[in-house]
């Protein structure tokens, strides 16, 4: 992995070096261990390089043999030795034993129609000489991340938002619907940021510059063609993928290690991994002091089964709030919940080991139906066709405990998730969710609310779903929505890619493996979520392979979570706290409404917060403060403003859609 950023100018104008320095050193926690740039008359590329294939040769910017191709590219190519013989089969000669070379001859092979060859997680651009051309591209499921922002027909992108902040060529400034889409999906969905005028390159997409106008089109596009009945073969098939998918991401040249919940994911990974790594595998995890968050018990034993040599990073009082601010400053975007932080603190423990490559179990829960999100689906579903039935409000109560009868709230959260929104919506399955995040809105300062005027996130989010989307099962639109709206943007992003990098940790994620996602969307609904048993077919390949403890088998899915009022309100806040939510402070950024906010700081303070929604706006207007200090500095209502009246807003490209997708 790396960081990589550059320049296109459409006339040639040159671009600096010390330009290119600057952008290198902005990204240089994701790649400490080499720098390197090419500068001509119209594009400049720069690298910051983590040394994982072919550490001595794997050099960035990589050229072909007569300079006419020039690539800076972060990430893994896993099919790389294989591709690397087709293309030697045609002619191609190689100098090194990198992945980065093997994309140069691809492209010089198959031009863009490379993509469809790849299997890995990526973000690159390639400087075409010849046609005067800069092409960029990003994995299929939005792994790795690349930003990118035009000015008058000037091209910059890179890794992260701040190699194009420090440019100083490239505006700081606000985008209200951006900032108004974390407050309703956690992140602001790409293109879209937070940043007015900066967009993500969205995930399966490509795009490319040349003359000063830049034309994406999306080269990948999920479906769900669900079969009628599981293939006899289906368990074989999930053997042979798990494995393939695996083995592939412990190729390095460097030790891999694996993060460890506890949960079914990441046991199957590390014990994948564990019986296909050369060396004693290295495991890590994260836990809490708060009991009810723990794990540590599924933890140990699955280390121990698997006899890795096992590091634990613990969340004590005061831990994250202390690594917050870091936090904000690597996400690059505010947050609703504090879940990053620990995997902020554990990536450092991991660096620390010595190890810069992990496995991850992210992308499991998408794939085979673990949320309770998608068992809730079903049981509103129920509630909805036998609305008479007592049965379905049993089942949402043993499903959530904490909102049964003995709580005192039964009746209200009940009524909640029964009245979220009609199962015509096509967001019928996430409703629930958006709308409780978006109570964070209640707390808008009214100049900020009016200058959002009549945007409505999820009427744009209906606009864009696919063409087949209605023809798919209620559980297959589930997991394109939560895959789309949370995975790429929030748990790929700000708990996977900026934590771990923070550091100079390359975090790997077998679920995503293309062909076991394909082969996953393929699979019936209840292949996945039989009744309310979630991840079916994973379960029973666990329980025919007998890889894992009987007790981390048989477990129920505990969402991963981290404290968030009490982060901050356990003791005496941190004194940022208590600056950034002064009621100055807050005019003076002008998103919040300042007394709305004291009432909110009075009960967190006397530790009455109610559940969600406060633990969230709490969060949401922290980090929110945070990140417009470290990014903006400028107040908001002048940003708004400028918005409303179109000044240097900068529209993404539009986006084709393959015939073949």
């Amino acid at each position: 992995m790396c960081g990589v950023a550059g320049i296109a100018r459409r006339r040639p104008v040159g671009v600096a070096a010390e330009l290119l320095e600057r952008m290198a050193s902005a990204i240089r926690h994701r790649g400490p261990d080499g720098f390197g740039l090419h500068v001509d008359d119209r594009v400049g590329l720069t690298n910051a390089r983590l040394s994982v294939i072919d550490l001595a040769r794997g050099v960035q910017p990589m050229t072909n043999e007569d300079g006419s191709v020039f690539i800076v590219y972060n990430g893994e190519i896993f099919n790389h030795l294989a591709l690397r013989g087709e293309l030697e089969a045609r002619g191609h000669l190689f100098r090194t034993r990198s992945d980065t070379e093997v994309l140069v001859h691809a492209y010089e092979q198959w031009g863009e129609r490379m993509l469809e060859r790849l299997n890995g997680q990526f973000a690159f651009a390639i400087y075409d000489r010849r046609a005067g051309s800069v092409f960029l591209a990003r994995d299929r499921f939005g792994i790795l991340p690349l930003y990118y922002a035009e000015r008058d027909g000037d091209l910059y992108f890179a890794s992260e938002v701040k190699a194009l902040l420090v440019t100083g060529e490239v505006e700081r400034a606000l985008d209200p619907e951006g900032l108004d889409e974390i407050f309703t999906f956690w992140a602001a969905r790409p293109p879209r940021t937070p940043f007015r005028g900066i967009r993500a390159l969205e995930p399966g997409c490509c795009a490319r510059w040349q003359d000063g106008r830049l034309a994406v089109r999306r080269y990948y596009a999920l479906d769900y063609a669900e079969a009628a009945t599981e293939p006899a073969d289906a368990l074989e098939a999930l053997d042979e993928l798990l494995r393939s998918a695996v083995r592939l991401r412990l190729q390095a040249d460097v030790p891999v290690g694996g993060y460890l919940s506890g949960g079914i994911d990441s046991s199957i990974v590390c014990a994948l991994a564990a019986a296909g790594s050369p060396l004693a595998l290295r495991t890590f995890s994260v836990t809490f002091e708060d009991p009810t968050l723990d794990e540590s018990a599924y933890q140990q034993a699955v280390a121990a089964d698997v006899r890795s040599r096992h590091a634990v990073q613990r969340i004590g009082r005061g831990d994250i709030a202390r690594v917050f601010p870091e936090v904000i400053r690597h996400t690059e975007t505010p947050l609703v919940r504090t879940a990053p932080a620990p995997l902020y603190l554990l990536s450092r423990i991991v660096r620390e080991h010595g190890i810069k490559v992990v496995l991850t179990g992210e992308g499991s829960d998408e794939v085979f139906l673990g949320y309770d999100l998608f068992k809730e689906a079903i049981i509103r579903l129920l509630c909805w066709r036998r609305p008479a039935s007592r049965l379905p409000p049993r089942l949402l109560d043993g499903l959530y405990p904490g909102i049964a009868p003995a709580s005192g709230k039964g009746d209200f959260w009940r009524g909640y998730f029964m009245t979220a929104g009609s199962p015509d919506d096509p967001l019928f399955s996430h409703l629930p969710r958006f709308q409780l995040t978006a109570r964070i809105k209640d707390f808008y300062a009214a100049e900020f609310r009016a200058g959002l005027g009549p945007f409505d996130p999820l009427a744009e989010l209906r606009a864009r779903l696919p063409a087949g989307f209605g023809a798919w099962s209620p559980l297959a639109r589930a997991a394109y929505l939560e895959i789309t709206t949370l995975l790429s943007s929030y748990l790929l992003s700000s708990q996977g890619d900026r934590m771990a990098m923070a550091h100079g940790v390359e975090a790997r994620v077998p679920y995503l493996d293309h062909r076991l996602v394909e082969f996953a969307a393929a699979l019936p609904a209840r292949s996945k979520l039989r009744g309310l048993r979630e991840k079916n077919i994973l379960r029973r390949w666990g329980e025919a392979t007998g890889l894992l403890p009987a007790a981390v088998a048989r477990r129920r899915k505990q969402p991963y979570r981290a404290p968030d009022v009490p982060a901050f309100f356990d003791g005496r806040p941190p004194e940022y706290v208590e600056a950034l939510l002064d009621p100055v402070s807050l005019r003076r950024t002008g998103i919040f409404n300042p007394e709305a906010v004291a009432g909110l700081v009075r009960r967190c303070r006397a530790g009455r917060a109610e559940g969600f929604r406060e633990n969230q706006a709490l969060v949401a207007i922290l980090s929110t403060e945070l990140w417009h200090r470290e990014f903006l500095g400028a107040p908001a209502p002048a940003l708004v403003r400028a918005r409303v009246a179109g000044s240097a807003r900068v529209e993404p490209a539009p986006v084709e859609t393959p015939a073949a997708a």
